[in-house]
């Protein structure tokens, strides 16, 4: 199979982890006989460096004409980077919300696994961590706060600043459509998340998915509130399958959810559009405090490569394959500093990649 890669290797940690991704992957193609090309194009800080902007429209044409999109992360340090004195519309995030939507990048898988190896990084005791928990988290990404109209002004000399949120019913139905599809092929349970005691737009939200809900009765389905949802998630893990929710709530529980994994380094995530088309990243931001020094954890971009050849590609084996080569590393006790515990070996950015390749051959 030929698979044409956009490639973004961004900004901080970025081009190390992307690097070691883009290894994978050929060591993989080689093994079994695929070919791989990549094109690389800038985006959020790396771009704003180079074109003043932080996503050029030749950027987005090239990401739009190729088969899929291997990202790293993107922006700086919001307290001194020069890119933050920009306004809003020109700083580095504001180029990955505008992929997204010009992309149609709607639906935000983010799995949460414990390896039985890294029970001694996740922070929750050992009773409720119990044989370990894995679930998806599915984030709506085109549309809420993110997405809403939005302004600043001086009301009778007081700054007033507000950010809207809507949805309308075909955006939530089709994420909806989307978890109650993935849960189809897991344990079969959907939890949708919302604030449905206040908001409005959460209120159409549980309406929409029990609309939707109707057409998967192999698959259950149940309400959580999204404050008593960020409480299970540290109180009873091993509940969640599939975690159905909106934008913001999406960000903030995904990143709650990556850190009982044990280190948001191992958190992988896929942003789908129509079709086979998707972007895939990893969920943690760019560390400019430890950009260059060769500690940073390669694997949630390895594990998003591996998404991306399952999802974009259904090489599914080939995605089982770099997995096992993930978990071979973990068992035999290979470490990045952000997972390492006593008795383990610690080991850089390189030489991760090359460890995880070493099992693939």
């Amino acid at each position: 199979m030929k698979c044409n890669l956009a490639v973004i290797k961004g900004d901080g940690i970025g081009p190390e982890i992307v690097s070691e991704a883009m290894n994978v992957l050929d060591a993989v193609a080689k093994k079994y006989g695929h070919e791989i090309s990549y094109k690389q194009i800038l985006m959020g800080g790396a771009s704003i460096d180079v074109h003043g902007i932080p996503l050029t429209s030749e950027a987005l044409e090239i990401a739009r004409k190729s088969d899929a999109v291997l990202m790293g992360s993107i922006g700086g340090n919001t307290s001194t980077s020069p890119w933050y004195q920009l306004p809003a519309d020109k700083r580095p995030e504001a180029g990955l919300l505008s992929l997204r939507k010009e992309l149609g990048l709607f639906a935000n898988i983010r799995p949460a696994y414990l390896y039985e190896e890294l029970k001694k990084a996740c922070p929750l005791r050992d009773d409720i961590i119990g044989d370990g928990f894995d679930m998806v988290i599915m984030r709506e990404l085109t549309g809420g706060l993110y997405f809403g109209e939005r302004s600043t002004e001086t009301i009778d000399g007081v700054r007033v600043a507000k950010d809207s949120l809507t949805y309308n019913e075909n955006e939530i139905r089709r994420i909806a459509i989307k978890a109650f599809d993935i849960a189809r092929k897991r344990k079969k349970h959907v939890i949708s998340v919302d604030k449905a005691n206040v908001l409005d737009s959460s209120r159409l939200w549980r309406q929409v998915v029990e609309e939707v809900a109707k057409d998967y009765s192999d698959v259950t389905y149940e309400h959580m509130l999204v404050d008593n949802c960020a409480m299970q998630l540290v109180n009873n893990p091993k509940q969640f399958d599939v975690i159905l929710t909106e934008n913001m709530f999406g960000d903030i529980l995904s990143d709650e959810a990556s850190m009982i994994t044990g280190s948001i380094g191992m958190l992988s995530s896929a942003s789908l559009a129509k079709g086979k088309f998707g972007l895939y990243e990893p969920s943690h931001g760019s560390a400019p405090d430890i950009a260059g020094q060769d500690i940073a954890n390669p694997i949630a971009t390895i594990l998003s490569a591996a998404m991306m050849l399952r999802y974009s590609f259904d090489l599914d084996k080939e995605a089982d394959d770099m997995e096992f080569a993930v978990k071979k590393v973990l068992a035999k006790g290979y470490r990045t500093v952000d997972i390492m515990s006593e008795g383990m070996t610690k080991v850089g950015t390189k030489e991760m990649g090359q460890k995880i390749i070493e099992e693939l051959e």
